[in-house]
């Protein structure tokens, strides 16, 4: 079963009908060497409250020998992000999954900023609230045993081939990169008895004139809806951003922002203390 948002739904990944596929149904795919039942629940535009509050629920009631949960990058395109509360959504999504013994998936992501190639100062606010999201999927992975997949930064990030128009989500190459490691990591554990992916796609790459079509239509709107969310408040984190580096006070944002990751799962260590008391 698979949570989260708009990279696990399979944006980027068409399936030649209309719909998307996926990294998560590639790998589904090639779990045993019989057909794995398979539910991805995951939704674009889907942030970590929509994964504990809609989703989890749901994958709780059917009980999943494994769920991956990929989740929090949607969080920090918002006006309301809040590291802490990020933290807290997802340690009870994490908990309450490993409670039932499900295997748990995991991975960490690339910050939007970069990947949509802005300018330092619109690009270092979204690249600190990713590292923050990171962070904790980090410790609550580790937390939780959960098998965690490092796929923030490497050469997958920076390989224009393996994503899409939109610069955001993979395309059929990158989704099938995603399985593939994926599979490789259950394998590590004995998890896996299917053939791994293959990385080679099964349908061409969409014409460059599809492609800017689909910036066009579907892409426009995306962004539209993101700039009347985000683009306020970015543009005072970019002065922000600004008036720190004319004063040479850079570092003290980072500082800020760890200190707020620390604060978060700080908060999760005593909650956790405080149940046990």
């Amino acid at each position: 079963m698979a949570l989260g948002d708009s990279l696990t739904e399979g944006v980027g990944d068409p399936a030649g009908n209309g719909a998307w596929r996926g990294w998560a149904a590639l790998l589904a795919d090639g779990l045993s060497a019989e057909a794995a039942a398979f539910t991805n629940l995951a939704v674009s535009g889907a942030q970590t409250r929509d994964v504990l509050e809609r989703q989890l629920p749901t994958a709780l009631e059917l009980r999943p020998d494994l769920v991956s949960v990929v989740v929090g990058v949607n969080d920090t395109l918002r006006c309301t992000f809040d590291i802490r509360a990020v933290a807290a959504r997802l340690d009870q999504v994490y908990a309450a999954c490993t409670e039932q013994g499900t295997v748990l998936l995991t991975a960490c992501l690339p910050d939007p900023g970069r990947m949509l190639g802005l300018p330092g100062a619109l690009a270092n606010p979204l690249a600190r609230r990713q590292r923050a999201v990171n962070t904790v999927a980090h410790a609550l992975s580790e937390r939780y045993g959960a098998l965690h997949l490092h796929a923030g930064e490497g050469d997958w990030t920076t390989d224009r081939a393996l994503w899409s128009a939109d610069r955001l989500h993979p395309g059929e190459r990158g989704h099938r990169q995603l399985a593939l490691r994926f599979h490789a990591l259950l394998a590590e554990h004995g998890l896996v008895t299917g053939p791994a992916p293959s990385a080679e796609p099964e349908f061409p790459a969409p014409a460059k004139a599809a492609s800017l079509w689909w910036l066009a239509t579907a892409g426009t709107g995306w962004v539209a809806r993101r700039c009347t969310d985000l683009l306020p408040q970015l543009l005072a984190l970019a002065a922000d951003e600004l008036r720190h580096r004319a004063r040479g006070t850079s570092a003290g944002l980072d500082l800020r922002a760890s200190a707020a990751v620390s604060a978060a799962l700080g908060a999760l260590s005593v909650a956790e203390r405080a149940d046990v008391v």
